[in-house]
Parts: C-alpha cells; structure tokens; sequence
C-alpha cells in the first residue's frame, strides 16, 4: 500500500495514471472538500481546468463516519448494507438527508457550483479516496446529468474489489488498490480536514474553459 505525504502528493501520482488526457478538452471535476486538493494538483500537471461538484455523504446518527449513502443535485445512492433498520431508521436516514440537503445548498452556492454545465465534455471525476464509493458515484451521475458525454471516475487510493457502477463511470482510475483496506485517511501523513476557503481560492485560481 502507498501511504501519500499529503492530497497534492497523491494528485501528482494521480496525474500520472491520467497522463494521455493531458492537453485534452476534458474537465476535472473535484469533490469538495478534499478531493478538490487532489483534483487541482491533477489539473495542474495535466493543464486541464478544473471544476468541482457539490456532493455529502448521508452518515449513519450512530456512526457517522460510516456512509449510508450520499447525494448530490437531483442524485440519491444508497448502501444496501448501511440501510439496514437494525443501523438506522427510514425517520433518521430522512433527517439525515434534510440536514444534508441544506449543506449541499451551501455548498453550491459557496463554491459557485450551481447550474454546472458539462455539456459535451469528458469530465475526470476527482476524490481523495474511495471507501464504500457512494459519494463517488453519487458525483459521477450528477456530472452525467450535467451533461458530461465520458465519465472518468480517478482516485488515488480504493478498496481494491471496488468498482463503479457501470451507469455512473465509463472508466476507472486508481493507482493504489488495497487489498486489506481499513480507511482513505490511513493512506495519508496528512489528512487535514480541508476548509471552504480552501476550496474557494483552488476554484477561483484555476482555469476554466
């Protein structure tokens, strides 16, 4: 297993397993927050622009690291598992959700994500992981009703079984699969958490075409 110094580092590494669309028309599309730090240093070294895609997990009340799924605009994906009523109730998931909704809001708007338009384009779907894989497919879909024509799902570091499904990804980029994966923060030295402002400037500074 790679264990990245920081997201610049693991998007560098990423980079490098996206590097025939250097140049391309694609867009690179981050998952805010952190991913958007990985996304950037993908953009960078592939002189691609880079956009992001509001997206939140939907935490379990008792446990709320573990993803009963996630949403994005006009997006619900659910984990069979983590629905089940013996880990939550249809009445807690509902106000998880409502909790939620209302920081995808802010979120979109903050980040000056509304009305994202792909129209046409390959869009390179960024996160700085993958653990259950809802907020990535949850992203991949919204960017598809975005518009996009090709869906690239990258990440540097995933579960080593798991893929996206077929409707969310049209391909799948991970240079680090690990076999006997226990968290995305474990493969890191750093894994701070990653603030709005952050993310703000990262968007505003980077180009977009």
């Amino acid at each position: 297993m790679t264990v990245y110094a920081d997201r610049v580092a693991a998007g560098v590494a990423l980079a490098a397993a996206l590097a025939p669309w250097r140049g391309t028309e694609a867009v690179v599309v981050g998952i805010p927050r952190g991913g958007v730090l990985v996304a950037a240093a993908v953009a960078r070294a592939l002189a691609l622009p880079l956009t992001a895609v509001a997206v939140r997990k939907l935490g379990i009340p008792s446990h709320a690291e573990v993803a009963a799924g996630a949403i994005a605009q006009d997006v619900r994906v659910l984990n069979d598992e983590a629905t089940d009523p013996r880990w939550v109730s249809a009445a807690q998931l509902a106000e998880v959700e409502r909790r939620e909704r209302a920081e995808l809001q802010r979120r979109a708007v903050r980040y000056g994500l509304v009305g994202l338009d792909l129209a046409g384009r390959t869009a390179i779907v960024v996160d700085d992981g993958v653990a259950t894989g809802a907020t990535a497919t949850a992203a991949c879909r919204a960017v598809r009703a975005a518009g996009a024509e090709h869906v690239v799902l990258a990440v540097p570091v995933a579960p080593a079984h798991w893929r996206p499904p077929t409707d969310a990804a049209d391909e799948w980029v991970c240079p680090n699969p690990v076999r006997d994966f226990w968290a995305v923060g474990s493969c890191y030295d750093d894994f701070r958490q990653t603030s709005d402002e952050e993310v703000v400037e990262l968007l505003r500074d980077a180009p977009r075409r």
